[in-house]
């Protein structure tokens, strides 16, 4: 009895979800957690996967999904659907966690009668990693924080409650995955918005990599202080806190960290900024390598200053005549006997390796083209490098002992007609 309703519910949740500039409501997983102390006397997190929904209008609104938990938001100075950029809603996830402030309270400004809050925050992420936003959204509550460990006495949510709820901070980042050449300059992006003006923001970056966190930036907005550079001060007023790498090297790998503090909130993005630098291919014969038969040749493939280390060789044998093919044309034989060098660490650390074999001259294969092919994580598509064999027959002994023969013959002949002729003259020339 209850299966047609739920139909036309998800039905209308479809509708409502199908276009970011009209969205008023996206599914969601509240991830809720159970915080106790085992045996040991640890604490032991246990994650609670419960249905919820985020659900934009007024308060007072009826739920879309009644059967979920519905965080409402009402109306503040920030919207959170504008920082999504026009995806369509079927493109971007959405979890929902709460927020530990630790035991502090502070006063938000746009408070309400209500003294005390509840922070949750909630995740929205483009499923192609376009773009994360963070959004805090606070929830009035006539009860005081249980202190500092409040993750201990979370207060129950209901299966069916609804959260009133505003959103109060706003990050952003259109950069959480960066894929950086070597020598070239980067922008990590990084955005926050905040619900009202003359806040205490203190905007911060850090990289971190193999267990270390350095310092890069930071500002506090009320001291106007600045350490580090790298963030324009003035784009800070804005909003913006992007991160400028003028010139990536090899240790600018990294997770680059912009955290962006109102008391009691801290919110970050985690940008994950990888080099990748891709392979100069290069063979050690031209486009035509011309042998004898029965002679054998060394042929080389090098693969020089890729990282990160994997990269894969292979070499390949085919007729050129269909090598342009695309439909009907057999398949390139891949060369079994093919010898690796150890790989060679470059001074700007990165690696170079060659592929090599020893090609065995034949009648039979003149004529095909044989093709080294390099693959790395750096290349859309793999490098591929060519050269045509052209074989040739020996010349036998015979041959050349007969040109030999016909040509001492015609210099025989040409010293004794020159002899003839001085002999011929001299004659004449003698007085009788």
């Amino acid at each position: 009895m209850d299966l047609l309703p739920n139909v036309f519910l998800y039905y209308f949740v479809a509708l409502g979800v199908h276009c970011v500039h009209q969205i008023q409501w996206l599914p969601c997983q509240f991830t809720d957690e159970h915080v106790s102390l085992n045996n040991e006397g640890h604490v032991d997190t246990q994650l609670i996967h419960r249905e919820a929904m985020l659900q934009f209008g007024q308060k007072g609104d009826a739920p879309v999904n009644p059967h979920a938990i519905t965080f409402l938001i009402t109306g503040s100075k920030l919207d959170l659907r504008r920082h999504l950029d026009g995806v369509e809603a079927d493109h971007l996830e959405c979890e929902l966690r709460r927020y530990s402030t630790e035991g502090i309270h502070v006063h938000w400004p746009s408070q309400e009668a209500k003294e005390y809050n509840r922070w949750f925050t909630c995740t929205v992420k483009q499923n192609n990693g376009l773009f994360i936003v963070i959004g805090f959204l606070r929830h009035p509550s006539d009860q005081p924080p249980p202190g500092q460990q409040d993750y201990r006495s979370w207060p129950t949510i209901a299966d069916t409650e609804i959260l009133t709820t505003s959103v109060a901070v706003v990050t952003k980042t259109q950069t959480p995955s960066v894929k950086a050449t070597l020598s070239s300059q980067q922008r990590l992006h990084c955005q926050f918005a905040i619900d009202h003006r003359g806040a205490n923001v203190s905007v911060e970056w850090h990289r971190q990599h193999r267990g270390e966190r350095t310092k890069l930036f930071s500002h506090n907005s009320r001291t106007r202080q600045s350490q580090g550079s790298g963030v324009g001060v003035k784009a800070l007023a804005g909003g913006d806190a992007s991160y400028t790498l003028p010139f990536t090297k090899m240790n600018s790998e990294g997770t680059y960290i912009c955290s962006v503090s109102v008391n009691p909130l801290l919110g970050s993005q985690d940008i994950i900024l990888q080099i990748e630098e891709p392979p100069r291919v290069s063979l050690n014969v031209g486009p035509v390598l011309s042998l004898l038969d029965g002679t054998d040749h060394k042929v080389v493939c090098e693969a020089d200053n890729y990282y990160p280390l994997d990269v894969e060789i292979n070499w390949y044998e085919q007729d050129p005549a269909v090598s342009g093919q695309r439909v009907g044309a057999p398949l390139p034989k891949m060369l079994q006997n093919i010898l690796l060098s150890s790989h060679k660490h470059n001074q700007d650390m990165t690696y170079s390796v060659s592929a090599f074999f020893y090609l065995q001259a034949s009648l039979r294969v003149s004529g095909k083209q044989f093709t080294c092919s390099v693959s790395h994580k750096s290349l859309r598509v793999p490098i591929k490098k060519s050269f045509i064999l052209n074989v040739e027959e020996p010349t036998s002994w015979m041959f050349y002992l007969i040109v030999f023969f016909i040509l001492s013959l015609l210099l025989i002949a040409v010293m004794v007609s020159a002899l003839h002729s001085a002999t011929k003259k001299s004659k004449q020339n003698k007085p009788y």
